[in-house]
């Protein structure tokens, strides 16, 4: 059963992690765009992060663009000094890599700065395409310096916007161009967004923050939506939960019903996965399934869904040996059925932290953090689940050294047209006190 100490512990570790400015002028090279080996490959590291102007610590996962050009986040980093309790450090980064013939270029988007611009800081989550084609994501920390019950934290967090400049930029560094949609206020407003957003078909935004609300508790959390009017955003609580913690982001149908997590929520608190449907003037909450431990539990991930309406998601742990769960609702008479595809043994809190995604085949890809304590994949692993005559089969396409292929990957996974995989590390890779500080990486079949 998971606590309120457990769920603290996806909250950020601040002091481990150099200033970025130090080592600004030392990445200028690695930036440049060299090609990676010719050599045919299963696995390659993309980029290696520094710690400096391209960041640290990507959490999140990518995103692809039509072209095939990557998109994410780092939680630490760049160019911006972010006060903390302890001491400055990078408030974070938005990064893209471009795909030109078989090389990838590293270009930073952008550098958070912190209360010193009140822009945001620490991006944990995954970044999205909106409707006008530019990146929509939110900040753990920044904007508000209001109660947003944490020390290691200055500010509640942030809801941002991305777009190029409107006039073709000087150098392919000049920075995009940052909106902040939204500054969370409060405890009570929420604090913390950390999972990915989504769109509906009107154009209005939604995500959750992963404390607060109506409880005021850090281990509350809750659902918000955002409306455009005349170049403003209008932020409005759909749901403010008493004990849940949603870590992981929201997930859409064509009805507009919203689907997602809880770390610690439902019936046994040990995490949910929840529907919340629009009731005249309000919405109504439907806990699809409660986690009890022996089918999992402990939900970072948030869910996806396929084309006939199930959904599909995982545990980073499950009784009796931390066992990972991942597992499958299927709608049927009005309630949902729980179905556990598969479950990886003896992780200890090291499974699934980031999203699966479905090919157009039906197979599901994740990858497992291995943070969890004696994990038999101590640094991490990316994995495919093929459906085969009812049930499914488990392969293990790589497993993290903790070397320079990097460590404890959170992200989901991403699949271009010829079926190459994409994700990143939180760690491993180089330089940030010995951890490394994470990269980016692929897998061809």
């Amino acid at each position: 059963m998971t606590n309120s100490a457990q769920y603290r512990s996806w909250t950020l570790n601040l002091s481990s992690w150099p200033a970025a400015a130090a080592l600004a002028m030392a990445i200028m090279f690695a930036l440049t765009g060299v090609a990676p080996s010719a050599q045919a490959q299963t696995f390659k590291a993309l980029h290696t992060f520094t710690g400096g102007i391209d960041g640290a610590a990507p959490y999140a996962g990518l995103t692809m663009d039509r072209a095939g050009n990557l998109y994410g986040t780092a939680a630490f980093g760049g160019t911006g000094a972010c006060e903390n309790y302890q001491s400055p450090y990078g408030c974070g980064t938005v990064f893209r890599l471009v795909h030109t013939g078989s090389a990838w270029r590293f270009i930073p988007l952008y550098s958070f700065g912190g209360s010193a611009t009140n822009d945001g800081s620490y991006p944990y989550g995954r970044v999205i395409f909106g409707p006008d084609g530019s990146l929509y994501g939110t900040s753990l920390g920044g904007g508000v310096q209001g109660n947003c019950a944490s020390t290691l934290l200055i500010g509640c967090g942030t809801v941002f916007n991305l777009k190029p400049t409107p006039n073709p930029p000087p150098t392919p560094f000049t920075p995009w161009l940052e909106n902040v949609l939204y500054r969370f206020q409060n405890l009570a407003d929420g604090i913390e967004p950390r999972g990915e957003l989504a769109f509906d078909q009107a154009g209005h935004l939604y995500g959750a923050t992963a404390a607060g609300g109506a409880s005021d508790s850090v281990l509350g959390g809750t659902i918000f939506e955002l409306t455009s009017s005349n170049g403003s955003w209008t932020k409005t609580t759909l749901w403010s939960f008493q004990q849940a913690g949603p870590i992981g982001g929201v997930t859409l149908d064509q009805r507009g019903y919203i689907y997602g997590t809880t770390d610690i929520g439902g019936q046994y608190t040990d995490g949910s996965v929840y529907q919340l449907t629009p009731s005249g003037s309000g919405w109504t909450l439907n806990t699809l399934y409660s986690f009890s431990g022996s089918d999992g539990y402990d939900v970072f991930a948030g869910v996806i869904l396929d084309s006939t309406g199930n959904l599909y998601g995982a545990t980073i742990n499950g009784q009796p040996s931390g066992e990972a769960v991942v597992f499958k609702l299927t709608p049927s008479d009005g309630n949902w059925a729980y179905s556990a595809l598969y479950t990886i043994p003896g992780l200890y809190g090291g499974g699934p932290a980031g999203d699966l995604v479905m090919d157009a085949a039906g197979n599901l890809y994740g990858t497992t953090r291995g943070a969890g304590f004696n994990s038999n994949l101590p640094n991490g692993s990316v994995f495919k689940l093929t459906p085969s005559n009812g049930g499914w089969i488990y392969t293990d396409l790589y497993n993290f050294t903790g070397g320079s292929d990097g460590s404890h990957p959170y992200s989901n996974v991403v699949i271009d047209a010829e079926g190459n995989l994409y994700g990143t590390t939180s760690e491993g890779g180089s330089g940030c006190n010995g951890s490394g500080c994470g990269v980016v990486w692929e897998i061809t079949p």
